[in-house]
């Protein structure tokens, strides 16, 4: 899919009153705005997804109309108007809103922190559900984790990282917690939203940009502008993806279609992160086949030093004044801490084991 067909897409739809949601003979329609221009592969695809799926699983007695990114609201209002109640739900992803109390990026992604299976098991298992409920309960909003794009990429520089020194200055498009460690790197950190990052690395207002991983990052044509793709993204480990819907929507659904909504979630969650573990490679092959990208990894004492910083921000969270930041801050280290030597035993084991010289396949 073309960058263009993408992004302009979102010029073409029509503007709509959200103040109320439409009743019809007993059927509630929804209206979702979205921070993703309109089918863009990965998030985008994800969020018309959630809104065909909550109509077809409640035989459309609750059916969403989706609204991409600036189509009714900016990317940086999606949460707002929910709150607000000028719109029934959003996907987006917490990241976005770490303005509002540094804890909710915990549930998107820190940096250094969890895999989207663990954060996935902690939100499950170890008490995250809980704290997300009762964080995203101060702005009148009810959220579901709705998937997960997986590890993503530190993105596309026009120059080559070679030290800390290089970092020093550049003008990056990043967000959400890792957009602080990078801060702190020395980096100018801007936040931007998917449908403006080309024009931007185009012009050089800013130097290097990540948004996701190579599925969603293909299509935004950033490799015609630079060709030095590095990885590991450690900004996030992992991202999710989730829906927020406005607190006086949900209290007025009856239980059986709050049961919908929360197995749609659940279903989704399995379907989306799956499918960016499955197209990721295939788009990586592309970029370095097709269009000539060099694939690059961070230098080791560069990740070291993100690494110090990810530590010092996680400490100021286990410290911070508001309670309820510092309990998610101690459960979300606590739950990773806990899994990680495990997973260096588990999964790092067998990952490593494909690397040796044997013949398989």
């Amino acid at each position: 899919m073309q960058r263009r067909t993408i992004i302009g897409s979102a010029a073409a739809a029509t503007a709509a009153t959200l103040a109320t949601p439409a009743l019809s003979q007993g059927r509630i329609e929804w209206r979702m705005v979205t921070i993703w221009p309109r089918n863009l592969p990965g998030p985008g695809v994800a969020a018309q997804r959630c809104a065909d799926r909550i109509g077809q699983m409640s035989g459309g007695r609750l059916t969403v109309r989706l609204f991409a990114a600036g189509e009714v609201v900016p990317p940086a209002g999606a949460f707002d108007a929910v709150a607000a109640g000028t719109a029934d739900l959003y996907h987006g992803v917490p990241s976005f809103w770490i303005s509002k109390s540094p804890g909710i990026g915990f549930f998107g992604s820190f940096p250094y922190g969890m895999t989207a299976y663990e954060r996935q098991g902690w939100m499950m298992h170890g008490g995250g559900q809980a704290m997300y409920d009762e964080m995203y309960a101060r702005f009148g909003v009810k959220g579901f984790i709705v998937g997960d794009s997986g590890p993503q990429w530190m993105g596309f520089f026009r120059r080559e990282l070679n030290s800390l020194e290089d970092f020093r200055g550049l003008r990056y498009r990043t967000a959400g917690l890792g957009g602080e460690m990078f801060r702190r790197a020395g980096a100018s950190v801007v936040s931007l939203p998917a449908g403006q990052i080309f024009a931007a690395l185009q012009s050089g207002t800013i130097d290097a940009a990540e948004f996701v991983g190579p599925f969603s990052d293909l299509p935004l044509g950033l490799h015609q502008v630079a060709k030095n793709y590095y990885y590991p993204g450690v900004q996030e480990p992992s991202s999710a993806e989730e829906i927020g819907i406005n607190m006086g929507r949900w209290n007025a659904l009856p239980d059986d279609l709050k049961a919908v909504v929360r197995f749609c979630a659940l279903s989704l969650h399995e379907e989306t992160t799956s499918e960016y573990d499955v197209r990721h490679p295939i788009a990586l092959n592309e970029l370095v086949t097709r269009h000539g990208v060099q694939v690059k990894e961070v230098p080791r004492d560069m990740l070291i030093a993100f690494g110090n910083i990810a530590g010092e921000i996680l400490a100021e969270l286990r410290a911070h004044q508001d309670p309820l930041v510092k309990r998610i801050a101690d459960s979300y280290a606590e739950f990773r801490n806990r899994s990680a030597a495990y997973m260096l035993q588990s999964y790092a084991g067998n990952f490593n084991s494909r690397a040796l010289p044997i013949r398989w396949g």
